[in-house]
């Protein structure tokens, strides 16, 4: 072989070498550069059409979970209705379960029946990773029959978690396991309107992507 052609070669495997080398590189920097999420809140708008204050109707339920599914922890919100331990009418309830275990349940003091028309009721369910603990708690809602409520502590529980992170957290977890379980007619739209992620670093990414749970055609 000619001394032409094994330069030639030479420098083909040294570049390719360095196009590899550059490879691994951005792939060590992606994996670095990916932020870790410790805390998620997601924004939901419920707006009703005439409920049933006779028959608790309707009811609605809104899931969180911190991975891709609801086999570990999670929770659920319980609105116009708190299942655990027995059935209530009414009110508002923060379950958290283990899969198919409840583990925990919260209520909030004020247990009135949903009974006006047209009502428009906005509320925050929040998820934090703190020293081991998972937190759930729904912050900032607001409404005609329950007035003010979440940010108080009636709705927040905690439990021990081994995650390093909510990175495998997924809106469409949430919407795929929410929606009106009684009475579906009576309720006018059920939206998650809004995600917001908050890193390790302090940093705040939102989503602004509405994912309708369930409307009226």
């Amino acid at each position: 072989m000619n001394s032409f052609a094994t330069n030639a070669r030479r420098r083909c495997f040294r570049g390719s070498l360095a196009i590899l080398l550059v490879l691994v590189w951005a792939g060590v920097a992606w994996a670095q550069s990916e932020p870790t999420i410790v805390r998620v809140e997601e924004d939901w708008e419920l707006v009703m059409g005439t409920p049933d204050p006779d028959t608790d109707a309707p009811q609605v339920n809104c899931a969180i979970s911190p991975t891709g599914n609801l086999e570990g922890w999670h929770a659920a919100l319980e609105l116009n209705q708190q299942g655990l331990p027995v059935y209530a009418a009414g009110g508002l309830q923060l379950q958290v379960w283990e899969g198919d275990v409840a583990v925990s349940d919260r209520r909030f003091p004020n247990g009135a029946v949903l009974a006006t028309p047209g009502e428009v009721i906005h509320w925050t369910q929040s998820m934090k990773l703190e020293d081991g603990n998972l937190t759930f708690d729904i912050i900032s809602g607001s409404s005609t029959t329950w007035g003010a409520f979440g940010g108080q502590g009636y709705l927040k529980a905690s439990v021990p978690s081994t995650l390093s992170s909510l990175n495998a957290y997924s809106p469409a977890v949430s919407a795929a396991n929410s929606g009106v379980s009684y009475a579906a007619n009576r309720v006018q739209s059920l939206t998650l309107k809004r995600v917001r992620y908050f890193t390790s670093t302090g940093a705040q990414i939102e989503d602004n992507t509405a994912r309708v749970v369930h409307g009226q055609d």
